[in-house]
């Protein structure tokens, strides 16, 4: 067990063809994914375009310095510590 914080990582621009799967097997070559998710349209059930990546901090820094700005399927992608996002009221 590592002592390190998990963070989450915030993928954009994604292709709307890309999977969880496809999102894990993108990062896991940086440390071990906790888990990978991408966001769904809730009306369609449609790729929205981004998804989010839990890793541990010194992984997540690796991953994010490797792909942000990187082309993946013809698509440059946004990859950056995700930012909390304020309850809904």
């Amino acid at each position: 067990m590592s002592d390190l914080a998990v963070v989450s990582i915030f993928v954009g621009n994604l292709p709307w063809a890309t999977t969880d799967e496809d999102l894990y097997e993108l990062f896991a070559p940086y440390g071990e994914v906790k888990r990978s998710k991408i966001v769904l349209d809730r009306e369609t059930n449609r790729s929205r375009g981004f998804g989010f990546v839990d890793m541990e901090e010194e992984a997540a820094a690796k991953a994010i310095e490797a792909w942000n700005g990187q082309t993946y399927n013809g698509r440059v992608l946004t990859v950056n510590l995700a930012q909390s996002r304020p309850a809904r009221s």
